[in-house]
């Protein structure tokens, strides 16, 4: 394939690495293990990502077999070539950090285009969500090991973990720091335009900095 293989593709060479199977199958497995936890799965996007990886030459068809009334199902394995593909994604994945742009950063990016009492009352709202998600993943983590799960099959969740509660440590200094009046943007009045119940005589002049 000319450009790297996404995530879901890793994915399905992953399961193949294991043995033949058809997509149905593979969609299972991946709930199963959880994997669904750290890659965007869709029925649909599952089926197109086989389609593409066969006619790569990275998996090849095995056979078709039908079951009564219920559709064809093909069953697929990796290739010699799939595995050198995954091997090869799985060094720069772990290697090489990937420039990310998370819709977090983008809204603490321009925060002070939000009062400094509604962007409270927004980080406090986070602050909540992130933790409950927080004990959702502690749960479901704890609950795959009591299932016999190696801790290697289960690295992607203790990452997600440590993510979102640095994320909820973050958010929770931030609001506080904001609460306190250690964090203020009031006396901006290069946004204060931007505010919905704000009414200004002159035009907004260009800036050459960043807010």
């Amino acid at each position: 394939m000319s450009r790297p293989i996404t995530p879901l593709g890793l994915t399905v060479l992953r399961m193949l690495c294991g043995g033949p199977m058809h997509p149905y199958e593979m969609q299972q497995r991946i709930r199963d293990h959880a994997y669904d936890h750290a890659v965007k799965i869709t029925h649909g996007a599952l089926y197109h990502t086989v389609e593409r990886l066969a006619a790569s030459g990275l998996i090849e068809p095995m056979e078709t077999s039908r079951e009564g009334r219920r559709p064809e199902r093909t069953v697929y394995a990796v290739t010699a070539a799939g595995r050198d593909t995954a091997h090869m994604r799985m060094s720069d994945l772990l290697a090489k950090p990937a420039e990310e742009f998370p819709l977090l950063g983008t809204a603490l990016a321009f925060v002070n285009l939000l009062p400094e009492t509604e962007a409270l009352v927004q980080l406090r709202a986070r602050e909540v969500a992130l933790e409950s998600l927080l004990a959702a993943h502690q749960t479901a983590h704890e609950a795959l090991l009591k299932r016999g799960l190696a801790r290697h099959k289960l690295l992607d969740q203790e990452w997600t973990i440590t993510r979102v509660r640095g994320e909820l440590e973050f958010v929770r200094g931030l609001a506080g720091d904001l609460e306190a009046g250690r964090l203020t943007w009031e006396d901006d009045d290069s946004v204060t335009a931007c505010h919905p119940d704000h009414e200004r005589d002159e035009p907004v002049a260009e800036e050459t900095t960043r807010p």
